[in-house]
């Protein structure tokens, strides 16, 4: 994910501050999304009849609507949904719409995009990309709502960025997003790669279209052809319609390519091939489909490292980094830490209905001379909890607890917990930051892994 909300303080204070409405008729489904996003935005409403959303508009002021494209008229053919669409939008023209869609609803998902929606997730859905989409789209809403300001596009200058080598990432993004050019960006886990792509795309001439993600290391190798390219009817079992694939529902606008490092070999030359002619074909079909997109990429791995192994096509690096952007981690931008922790007390301080609290010399002492390999949401995190816990007037470096957590990485202690997160640490740490890797090192799967990296704030 994105660590999207934990980057800066322009997108942090209105991811914070958003209300989703989510509408679906299954109360599992409601209450498994508000358990989740609960820790993520200011208020989640639920319910599960869409004809309801009419009077909560009356009295809320949504900021993003997940919405259900099935409901009990029309269940398997999205049509419901896209009514519900076109009746919200027609209420507020600025709202911003977010689809959910089982996997055989993709096609209409993307007719549905074209007639307004911001994006769509597939059921069930990821947890870290379920947040990272709501959070873009609360940030659209944002820019939406302010559509008056953006005559001149200045979405950093509310972003904390007073380190050196933040100020010169802002600066190539304004100078960047303008053109066309393919971008790459480079970061570990949890600078705000995803954050970067997105405002790329809203400073840019095809903010107006959607800004379409894949988590290419996600994308199984059986499937990597439909998700992308899409499908013909009756191309494979259970291919009981046309679908659309992602490049189809970025056109013309930006497609964002999250872990593009995580690409099987075999598949990276059929990426190559669609990036040079610009035109896809559908699995199924003989017939190419032109696609216009601008395409971002991001990775936590040393590319020409890979290139060098043999598991990275040479070509298809000098195609995805006509631009290079290199988000510098937390440890190296340490100027920015007490406006960033400063900042998320705020925050917290407001979503707990706790008083602000000064934090001591000493504390920022300690928190300058840790490590951060989780980066700005590991601080986040930290800052969270000394806030909750401490019963003083201001937080003093025993509040943070950060001392402890770095003697996890004893391995006489007997904690479980943590054990845990030194071995979690220390997995994540040999495979450079690579998901998939330490995953597979550990045992365990990637939404397993996700868990604990939530859990411990890494």
């Amino acid at each position: 994910m994105i660590d999207f909300g934990h980057f800066g303080r322009y997108s942090e204070r209105m991811i914070t501050a958003a209300t989703i409405l989510i509408v679906d008729d299954d109360a599992d489904v409601l209450t498994a999304a508000r358990l989740l996003l609960n820790k993520q935005f200011a208020r989640v409403l639920t319910t599960e009849d869409p004809a309801e959303i009419e009077s909560i508009m009356a009295s809320e002021q949504i900021d993003v609507f997940l919405l259900d494209m099935n409901f009990a008229i029309g269940r398997n053919s999205g049509d419901e949904g896209l009514k519900w669409l076109q009746r919200i939008m027609g209420l507020d023209p600025d709202a911003v719409v977010v689809l959910m869609t089982a996997f055989g609803d993709l096609n209409t998902a993307v007719r549905a995009m074209r007639e307004g929606a911001a994006d769509f997730v597939l059921k069930p859905w990821q947890n870290e990309k379920l947040i990272a989409t709501l959070s873009v789209a609360a940030v659209l809403r944002q820019t939406r709502s302010r559509v008056t300001a953006l005559s001149v596009p200045q979405p950093q200058a509310d972003m904390i960025a007073n380190s050196p080598s933040m100020k010169k990432v802002l600066a190539i993004v304004q100078r960047v997003a303008p053109t066309d050019a393919n971008v790459l960006i480079r970061g570990e886990n949890g600078t705000g790669k995803e954050l970067i792509a997105q405002a790329l795309h809203r400073q840019s001439a095809r903010s107006g279209k959607a800004l379409v993600a894949v988590d290419l290391g996600a994308v199984a190798e059986s499937l990597f052809e439909s998700e992308l390219f899409g499908h013909k009817q009756g191309a494979f079992t259970d291919a009981d319609r046309d679908r659309a694939g992602r490049f189809q529902a970025a056109h013309e606008g930006t497609l964002f390519m999250d872990e593009i490092g995580n690409l099987p070999y075999a598949l990276q030359t059929k990426l190559l091939r669609v990036l040079e002619s610009r035109e896809v074909l559908p699995v199924g079909s003989d017939q190419p489909v032109a696609i216009d997109v601008r395409l971002i990429a991001a990775t936590n791995q040393p590319l020409e490292q890979l290139v060098a192994d043999g598991r990275f096509r040479e070509d298809l690096l000098y195609r995805v980094n006509t631009i290079e952007i290199n988000l510098p981690p937390l440890r190296e931008r340490l100027e920015d830490l007490p406006a960033l922790v400063e900042h998320f007390l705020r925050l917290r301080a407001r979503k707990y209905r706790l008083p602000e609290k000064p934090v001591t010399e000493a504390a920022l002492k300690t928190l300058r001379s840790h490590h951060w390999p989780g980066n700005i949401r590991e601080l986040s995190h930290a800052v969270e909890r000394a806030l909750i816990l401490s019963d003083a007037e201001q937080l003093d470096a025993s509040d943070f607890s950060i001392s402890n957590v770095d003697s996890a990485a004893d391995s006489r202690s007997l904690n479980l917990e943590a054990q845990e997160r030194r071995m979690i640490s220390s997995a994540l740490e040999g495979a450079g930051g690579n998901i998939s890797h330490a995953s597979d090192a550990l045992g365990i799967t990637r939404a397993a892994l996700y868990r604990r990296i939530d859990k411990y704030g890494l």
